[in-house]
């Protein structure tokens, strides 16, 4: 009897004795509205409920009398071995062995899918993350936001969600002049300009770029600096992809930024001018001192916007908005953007965007603010010479201690990683102790199959141990945790559930054999314990699936 399968045996016992107490106090009542908490001290048994707590007062009774009702009308459902009451009406509830051994088999044959769920059903999401300038490599910052921006994708996707991962190029602006110039320079041989970008990797690129356009000191001033611009671009993009492939994080669209200004073939408007027309037919754009603003203060900002100044130029804030607009016109009812720490400044300004562009602040749009990462004698790149590159990163700690360390911590705390820790194949690194676990389980079913344990067999009502009850417990909790963890942002709660399911796995290691002792036959315990490793092996595989961290077979 899984979590929810129990939840619904408590609504058919509350709502009739809540309606024999007040009738209609039950409608309305759904089995959502009856969570079940697994608890701390386990000699109070596998679940417990507050549900008497909370409808006490509705039904108009004490909380204690009730739960007493409800335990006693419990403990009659099939698959209930026992149910107490504690305290001031909490309600405790043992299962049978053979119910909550089940779910083993169920895991087993569900496969890659356990743990996927439906909460977040219906939701179309665009999840912007990274949106790196391409002018140079990513750093430790990138980093972060890549390992936590696909993994809180995995975790939505997991649970239903249509998402889309997003890159948004900046690609336009004044960034990629600089960018160009000090590309061309490097071709020339001359000094970097004084506003140019510094690092080898400039001269890497110059070299690059000569190699395909050999003709380029040939070309006019204008079109040199043209070539090397776009040339550079296209090769700082592809290098951008190819580190982000390698760290395993794919992106389903990159947007580029010159689409919000291009014009169309006959000079239509383009998205950033169409911008500013749809957010003045809102009734939030008024002109004043000859610019073009929109009213944000309308929905919270600060201060209104300029979206066009005074000389006709537009400002960041029109391509944000032809962004966002661009994002609806595309069917993405909802916009999850993962900023960077320097970025608190977004948060009011985009989600007054939203309101002017007429949505709900408070419902479209989710601006999550990514803490800054350092790591504990890391060496700044040789290549850009003032930041730590991802790649440098993935070479000396390796991509799986790395996504997991990044996504193993909320978005919002500030994070230093130690590499000694990471690189030690001890249980003192987190990633190891859970993918250890993992290999443990496959290293349990080659041995049971050399000593003739299969799974030919299975009574879930031997799993009697109390190691293997807390397993199981652990086991069920699966899908609520993915389920919980797309509903807030929050992929570390995967990684810190994977952590505890691994060390109640080598509790039961220790103390459950699946191999028979010497002569000792092969029974169905054996064979049923066989069901149960290889249902935690599934499941730490699915877990460290969704944290985009691999699950070897031997370690």
């Amino acid at each position: 009897m899984n979590p929810d399968a129990l939840s619904a045996a408590l609504l058919a016992v509350i709502a009739p004795l809540a309606e024999a107490r007040r009738p209609g106090s039950s409608d309305g009542l759904t089995a959502a509205d009856l969570p079940l908490e697994r608890p701390r001290n386990r000699d109070h048994g596998d679940w417990a409920s507050n549900a008497a707590l909370k409808l006490g007062k509705a039904v108009g009774v004490n909380p204690r009398e009730f739960a007493q009702d409800i335990a006693d009308a419990l403990a009659a459902t099939d698959g209930v071995a026992s149910v107490d009451v504690a305290g001031p009406g909490f309600i405790n509830i043992r299962l049978e062995a053979g119910a909550a051994g089940a779910l083993a088999k169920t895991i087993v044959e569900t496969g890659a899918a356990y743990g996927t769920n439906d909460t977040q059903r219906g939701q179309s999401i665009n999840l912007e993350f990274v949106s790196a300038n391409p002018t140079g490599p990513m750093h430790i910052g990138h980093t972060r936001w890549a390992a936590l921006g696909d993994a809180i994708a995995r975790v939505l996707l997991a649970s239903g969600a249509t998402l889309v991962r997003e890159f948004y190029i900046n690609d336009a602006g004044a960034q990629m002049d600089r960018f160009g110039r000090s590309v061309l320079a490097a071709i020339k041989g001359e000094p970097t300009p004084e506003d140019g970008y510094p690092g080898s990797y400039i001269g890497d690129l110059a070299s690059r770029v000569l190699a395909e356009l050999p003709g380029i000191l040939q070309l006019s001033d204008d079109e040199q600096l043209l070539q090397a611009r776009d040339r550079a671009y296209a090769l700082q993009l592809a290098d951008l992809q190819a580190s982000l492939e390698k760290f395993n994080v794919h992106f389903d669209v990159f947007f580029s930024e010159r689409t919000l200004h291009a014009h169309g073939p006959n000079g239509e408007p383009s998205l950033v001018d169409e911008a500013v027309d749809r957010l003045r037919a809102q009734g939030h754009v008024f002109e004043q001192d000859d610019a073009i603003w929109v009213r944000t203060t309308d929905f919270g900002d600060d201060k209104d916007r300029v979206i066009r100044r005074s000389n006709g130029e537009y400002t960041y804030f029109a391509a944000d908005a032809a962004y966002y607009l661009n994002k609806s016109d595309r069917g993405f009812a909802h916009k999850i953007y993962l900023l960077g720490a320097d970025h608190h400044g977004y948060v009011h300004r985009l989600k007054a965007l939203a309101g002017a562009a007429g949505d709900d602040p408070d419902k479209d749009i989710e601006v999550l603010i990514g803490q800054l990462v350092s790591v504990n004698g890391a060496r700044l790149s040789k290549r850009a010479g003032n930041i730590i590159e991802l790649d440098d990163l993935r070479d000396w700690l390796g991509t799986d201690a790395l996504r997991y360390s990044l996504a193993r911590y909320p978005a919002d705390s500030p994070l230093t990683l130690d590499p000694e820790i990471l690189t030690k194949r001890t249980n003192d690194n987190p990633v190891f102790y859970v993918q250890y676990a993992h290999a443990r389980t496959h290293n349990v079913a080659r041995n049971a199959a050399d000593s003739g344990v299969d799974r030919s067999a299975f009574a879930p009502e031997l799993l009697e141990h109390d190691t293997e009850s807390a397993l199981l417990g652990a086991l069920q909790e699966f899908p609520r945790i993915v389920a919980y963890a797309a509903e807030v942002r929050e992929p570390h709660r995967v990684a810190r559930y994977l952590e505890e399911l691994a060390s109640l796995y080598h509790r039961w290691y220790d103390n459950c054999r699946v191999t028979p002792l010497g002569d000792e036959p092969v029974t169905d315990l054996h064979r049923t314990r066989l069901w149960l490793n290889d249902a935690t092996g599934q499941v730490l595989r699915n877990g460290l699936d969704l944290l985009g961290v691999s699950a070897p077979e031997r370690m």
